[in-house]
């Protein structure tokens, strides 16, 4: 197979996943960050308004804290996003579903710096329209419902305003730090 035609797979994959209607309503640059908290792993509650007021939030939407591909993406953004945002006023946000106190384990193994938050009622998931129904995640998750995110990276500027959003589909790796890291420094 040519590279050509995986990515020509990987579009109808995609297209599959996210009929018109569902696309159509994902987050997208121009719509507005929720005021809300969530609940970081250590922290208790944290509220997103407050953190805008002091930079932007780059929101990474992660299904568990088990999840494999999930804590590799996040140990790399410890390794190669962070230390860059350092030199930023931005503040990155790892989101998740999950109970919090399942994602201390996430947060200890890796030395993530960086915010761990829960999103336990869906309530940011589902404002950006992020979540997919995954029978048996419940209990995973150690929540009442099923609902996992794609996997994505949305940012927000000191205004709430949404600037970048990349929305992936289930099992897609997340964003590289370099476009991460290149979509905040195009906020300056």
């Amino acid at each position: 197979m040519t590279t050509t035609s995986v990515h020509r797979a990987d579009e109808i994959a995609l297209h599959r996943q996210f009929d018109r209607d569902i696309w159509d309503r994902l987050v997208r640059p121009g719509d507005r960050l929720p005021s809300m908290p969530l609940l970081e792993a250590d922290l208790g509650p944290i509220h997103l308004d407050r953190l805008r007021m002091t930079g932007p939030i780059v929101l990474v939407f992660f299904r568990y804290a088990s999840s494999e591909p999930c804590g590799t993406a996040l140990a790399g953004y410890q390794r190669d996003l962070a230390p860059a945002l350092a030199g930023t006023d931005a503040h990155l946000v790892a989101v998740s579903p999950q109970i919090p106190r399942r994602l201390v384990e996430l947060k200890r193994r890796h030395d993530l710096t960086y915010f761990v938050a829960a999103d336990v009622r869906h309530t940011l998931i589902d404002a950006f329209n992020l979540g997919f129904h995954d029978p048996g995640a419940d209990a995973i998750l150690g929540a009442r419902r099923s609902i996992l995110p794609f996997p994505s990276v949305i940012i927000a500027d000191r205004a709430g305003t949404v600037r970048f959003a990349d929305v992936r589909a289930a099992g897609a790796t997340h964003p590289s730090p370099a476009q991460i890291l290149a979509a905040v420094r195009s906020l300056t």
